[in-house]
């Protein structure tokens, strides 16, 4: 007799199964793997946690990915990283994060084995498993082991592992096709895939499954959402917000000696260090005005800089809330029974993925780093004979959008493969199962729109120096002797050739590939007072290499506005391991296991692990677990390379100097430099909990749990480098305020080992099945939610960080915030050949602080002073989902799906950098109610 305990179909054996095993008139019951063990057992229930979600949970969340539900599960939280994120480091992947460690701290597997890393690591330093690579509908399950590390998997496991096993068997046809869009009418998701399986692994000794998949998604654009509260906007003067801050639009003249790019150009006074707009016909010491420059000659937008500025807001213009994507995915397998003992199996993945992501057009003065330090850009110039100088015959600085040459834009072309051939059966007494597996990812990223700076320099000051910089460019010495880049209004006098020189297509491409061995085995080697020992062992070998190139010109700071980013690495892997389950006694099952693993460039780890379940009543089982783990320093982390990145902080010196704008967080670069000297790092989990089954459709389980990660490898924070003095300035932006240094370039950092970061928080699960009759079907409620207690960080010198419930840690991707609430709330009612499901996702509460307790108080700020927003808090956020499914034959089922139901706008959010004034974890609020509808047909 068995009992659901859980959401998501995982099931409690009670003792009754035991007692029913020990019946001589008993059927065999089959014996299952779970992820987080080797030995197969009859009850599905570890002493670990294990959230399984089966191929009917995927199809009533209503989600067109694996990845998309991944991200709404309360386990997910700061870290992941959304394919929405289209100017990410990694933009065109997707990623987890479980218990808001890291991409890189959840390892991901496919049918139990590691697949090739993402390319593009996430922040530069970041190597993680890309999710869309998995095909939606040839996954049977997804199982996610929430304890933490696992001594099974060895590296990268420390937060947890996700394991989507994909269908093994299949027979017959079936085809599926799926199209939605938004209430808007855009963001075109339309998905089309084919299963076709013949052969039957009892009768013919064969079964081959195939299954191809097609899917796209077309862009959702800021500017389509104007209107819907704050998504998609950075001019925010309807709420309060001032144009003198960073976020408050672009254009605008801030303060003496600062001003933001124009789109009809800023430019400053030489004299006094003013800025005025090219446009003003009263521009102090203009030599020459420029009527077409008129501000109403470029935009409509509401003016009202009180610097003057022309204002736009080229984020709401020009930025998506959701790229281009065109997938395409293979898989396919094939099993063969040798005997009646052994089989033979084969694996293979394809995946090849189009995107194409646009972002605002790039400014002339951003300032960049590269390994040799930062660039200032900020000294850009049209020279004293630049014919659209109001300050003609002598130099004048400029602070310029370039719009004539367009926004910026890549295109990514990613590529996956992954091939398993190996052997299973029993030999011997034994349950083995080894293989051989190959596995890699190709990554081309073309970019356009952005501007080189030798040649960006000469064409608007053509000074000696600056000539002759840009002179070593065969493209920009082809051009005519004297050639100028007109702005503006004069823009239409460019030639393609000149366009051609200071803004070509660049690239750059990465690999990653993993070559494997394994083997394992198991069985049973004798009886306890509970039942059988059952003990395994296993080993493997692992070659891994990873590659990134520079993108064209950063290896030298010579592209404007965009970061370096280049490392190589390779290593090889060597373990082995066992584990035994020991059922003490009919009521009490302890387990343990125990990795010892070798790498070629950081030495030995030795992870163990242990645990125990006890069933003192047939309604009750108590478990808990230990672990130790480890993630060994990525190729991006000690490898050959570095970072050079943006992130946001404020310039506390300035600030307290009196310069309003350092006051307000605002975009600088980060040079991190690899460090070959970085330990690993190691954590320890705990976990304790209870599962209660008090009625055979009733089932609760509370998991208390915390993960302590020490050697963490983090770029040292940023605003401990500042207020340390660990940056780069520029004296020439200092304003007439005494003792003003001028605002940051860079700021400089390294990996370091930090002390360490403790998480803490419970996990609920709930779970309640109404039986309404014969008439009226059935009805079942399934609640997950998630409550951090705390995310501390300790740094090297003792100072310490909790992130639990705030917007930090920003030093992690898209500055999302670390949600210490989130839900999962789903009810689905079912009766005969029609299937209905709500499904409410819930994100607590931000502090719009950058840590519990931040003595600078407030992120952001109104343009009065007062905290942004009201009472310094991000809103919660909750989306309602509804799915429905009508089986109209036996052969043909037709579905549909509303996400975000009611509609909820994303609320404010002015600090993230990966979406424009909202959390990309309410992607859902800023896209808007999403229609889908679909059917399947089966031969």
């Amino acid at each position: 007799m068995q009992y659901a305990f859980a959401p998501g179909a995982i099931l409690l054996a009670l003792p009754a199964l035991a007692q029913a095993q020990d019946s001589a008139t008993a059927a065999p019951i089959a014996r299952v793997e779970i992820t987080g063990s080797n030995i197969r057992r009859t009850q599905a229930e570890t002493a670990s946690a294990v959230q399984t979600l089966s191929a009917a949970d995927i199809e009533k969340s209503g989600k067109s990915s694996v990845a998309e539900l991944l991200q709404t599960l309360a386990v997910d939280n700061q870290g992941s990283v959304p394919t929405t994120f289209g100017n990410g480091f990694a933009a065109g992947a997707s990623g987890i994060s479980l218990r808001g460690l890291g991409t890189a701290s959840t390892l991901v597997l496919l049918n139990g084995r590691r697949v090739a890393p993402y390319g593009l690591a996430d922040d530069g330093q970041k190597v993680f498993a890309d999710l869309n690579i998995i095909p939606l509908d040839a996954v049977e399950r997804v199982e996610i082991l929430k304890d933490g590390a696992s001594a099974i998997y060895g590296s990268d496991a420390i937060a947890g592992v996700v394991n989507v096993i994909l269908r093994r068997d299949f027979q017959g046809t079936t085809i599926k096709g799926n199209y939605g869009k938004t209430k808007y009418w855009d963001g075109r998701d339309a998905h089309a895939a084919i299963m076709h399986g013949f052969g039957d692994i009892d009768t013919d000794r064969y079964n081959v499954l195939l299954n191809l998949e097609y899917s796209e998604k077309a862009p959702i654009w800021n500017r389509d959402r104007d209107g819907r509260g704050a998504v998609g906007r950075s001019d925010l003067r309807d709420l309060g917000f001032s144009a003198q801050q960073a976020l408050g639009g672009t254009g605008a003249i801030t303060t003496n000696n600062a001003a933001g790019s124009a789109i009809n150009g800023n430019v400053r006074n030489p004299g006094t260090l003013d800025y005025y707009n090219r446009g003003n016909l009263a521009g102090v010491g203009f030599t020459r005005t420029f009527p077409a420059a008129a501000c109403s000659n470029f935009t409509t937008h509401p003016q009202g800089d009180p610097g003057g500025g022309c204002l736009i807001d080229a984020a709401q213009q020009y930025g998506q809330i959701q790229p281009q994507q065109k997938n395409l995915n293979f898989f396919g397998r094939g099993a063969w029974q040798l005997s009646s003992e052994l089989q033979t199996y084969a694996e293979v993945n394809l995946y090849h993925s189009e995107s194409t992501s646009q972002t605002t057009p790039s400014t002339v003065s951003g300032s960049v780093g590269y390994p040799g330090g930062p660039v200032s850009n900020a000294g850009v110039s049209l020279g004293a004979t630049h014919p659209d100088n109001p300050y003609f015959g002598t130099d004048a600085r400029l602070r310029y959008l370039a719009g004539d040459v367009g926004p910026r834009v890549s295109n990514i072309d990613s590529t996956f493969q992954r091939y398993v051939l190996g052997i299973k059966g029993t030999l011997a007494g034994w349950d083995i199962d080894s293989a051989l597996l190959y596995s890699q990812n190709r990554v081309s990223n073309e970019q356009n729109g952005y501007l080189q700076r030798d040649v960006a320099f000469a064409l608007l000051n053509p000074s000696a120096v600056n000539v002759a910089a840009a002179s070593l460019n065969p493209a920009y010495a082809a051009l005519p002797a004297g050639s100028l880049w007109r702005i503006a209004e004069n823009a239409g006098l460019n030639s393609p050739a000149l366009y051609a020189a200071l803004s070509p297509t660049i690239s750059n491409d990465a690999r990653t590939h993993i070559a494997q061995i394994d083997f394992k085995a198991s069985r049973e080697v004798g009886k306890l007072d509970g039942g059988a020992l059952g003990v395994a062992v296993g080993a493997e070998f692992r070659h891994e290499a990873t590659e990134l190139q520079p993108t064209t010109g950063t290896e030298r700071g010579n592209i404007i506005g965009l970061g370096y980013s280049a490392y190589k690495g390779s290593r090889n892997a060597s373990a082995i391991y066992a584990e035994v389950l020991a059922p003490l006694l009919r009521e009490v099952e302890l387990s343990g296991a125990l990795r010892a693993d070798h790498f070629s460039d950081v030495g030995n780890s030795y992870t163990p692990k242990v645990g125990i379940k006890w069933t003192p009543l047939r309604e009750l089982a108590l478990r808990g677990t230990f672990a130790k783990g480890f993630r060994a320093p990525s190729a991006a982390e000690n490898g050959v390379g570095g970072l050079a990145a943006f992130s946001t902080a404020t310039d506390p010196l300035r600030c307290a100097l009196g310069v309003a704008a350092a006051c307000d967080p605002a975009s600088i670069a980060i040079i991190t430099s690899p460090n070959p000297n970085l330990s690993p790092e190691r954590s320890r989990s705990y976990s304790l909990g209870a599962i209660w089954d008090p009625l055979p459709r009733t089932s609760v389980s509370v998991d208390l749990w915390q993960i302590r990660r020490k050697n963490e490898i983090n770029q040292e924070q940023t605003d401990t480098a500042i207020a340390e003095g660990h940056v780069a300035r520029d004296p020439s932006t200092a304003t007439g305020i005494p003792g003003d240094p001028g605002a940051i370039t860079a700021v400089l950092a390294n990996y370091v080992n930090s002390a360490q970061t403790t998480v803490r928080g419970i996990d609920v699960d709930g779970r309640q099945r109404f039986i309404l009759g014969s008439d009226y079907g059935s009805l079942t409620f399934d609640v997950k939610w998630t409550h951090l207690y705390k995310w501390l960080r300790t740094e090297q010198d003792g100072t310490q960080r909790d992130f639990a419930g705030t917007h930090g840690n920003c030093d992690v991707s898209n500055c999302m915030g670390t949600p210490n609430n989130r839900v999962n709330l789903g009810i689905t009612w079912e009766r005969q050949n029609w299937r209905v499901s709500t499904n409410v996702n819930y994100r607590g509460p931000l502090d719009n602080v950058l840590f519990k307790n931040d003595p600078d108080g407030c992120a952001t700020h109104f343009a009065d002073g007062s905290d942004a927003p009201r009472g310094c808090r991000i809103a919660s956020f909750t989306s309602v989902d509804l799915t429905a499914r009508w089986l109209a034959t036996p052969k043909l089922e037709a579905y549909a799906s509303i996400q975000n139901l009611f509609d909820k706008i994303a609320p404010l959010d002015p600090l993230t950098y990966g979406a424009t004034s909202y959390n990309p974890l309410d992607y859902a609020g800023a896209a808007g109610r999403f229609f889908s509808a679909g059917l399947k047909y089966k031969f």
